[in-house]
């Protein structure tokens, strides 16, 4: 990719870590100027800035944009990243973690999109990336609430790309697969055989393996100017999960 982001200001909400960080990192690396939000980002490093903002909370978020564009001098582009898991079918999650999720996951990016848009709107190059899931597209076991969640930002982001296309704003969504981040992690310490669930996990990707948070950062394609022509997209970042139906390697 050539420098077409110079002198672009991105901000990446969950931009501490996984595929916040890895998307930061090349925005960064394509000429941007980025800072993120996240619940602690004492652990981004220059030339990344990093904000204090729980997406949870509107107050928060409107003090850490504003402060994000006072020091970037605006923003053009915004990756809407911030999102907390589930796990479970729709009788194990309790009232309240159905609340908190679809609040961080869903009104987290409505949120963080009131309090930019105004900077957007100043932009020549104004793009907006929400981080969907597979899990908005197709059934996984074992996460309704996180499928739920995922579905609303899938339609969310569509109804987005209509609402601002006469102000010249883009909004688009990436479907990872399952991808190899700190929370996957998390998960995978907790089951009885970890190294059995890894091998599961790879085993459903058509590609054999996790997608990784680098991969994803193919946000930083649909926040370019090289994507001018992109708005109420979905692309899938899923190793095949989504329209390939493959044989196991053993089979062919």
């Amino acid at each position: 990719m050539t420098r077409e982001l110079d002198n672009l200001k991105a901000l990446v909400t969950g931009g501490a870590s996984g595929i916040g960080l890895a998307t930061a990192t090349l925005l960064g690396e394509q000429g941007a100027h980025v800072a993120v939000l996240d619940l602690d980002p004492s652990t981004v490093k220059a030339p990344i800035t990093g904000f204090t903002a729980d997406v949870g909370d509107a107050a928060s978020v409107r003090r850490a944009v504003a402060d994000a564009a006072d020091a970037l001098g605006g923003i053009d582009i915004l990756v809407n990243n911030a999102g907390i898991g589930a796990a479970g079918t729709v009788a194990d999650n309790p009232d309240e973690q159905w609340h908190r999720v679809l609040d961080v996951n869903v009104v987290g990016i409505v949120r963080t999109t009131r309090a930019a848009l105004p900077h957007l709107r100043a932009s020549q190059n104004a793009s907006i990336v929400n981080t969907c899931s597979i899990a908005a597209t197709a059934g996984l076991p074992q996460r309704a609430l996180y499928s739920a969640s995922k579905g609303a930002v899938l339609s969310l982001t569509l109804a987005m790309a209509a609402d601002h296309v006469h102000e010249g704003i883009r909004v688009n969504c990436v479907n990872p697969g399952t991808v190899d981040t700190p929370w996957v992690g998390r998960l995978l310490d907790a089951a009885e055989d970890p190294a059995a669930e890894r091998a599961a996990l790879n085993g459903r990707q058509p590609t054999g393996r996790l997608v990784l948070a680098e991969e994803v950062a193919a946000i930083a394609y649909l926040a370019s100017p090289s994507a001018a022509g992109t708005t109420g997209t979905a692309l899938a970042v899923d190793g095949g999960m989504a329209g390939l139906r493959v044989r196991p390697a053993a089979q062919i």
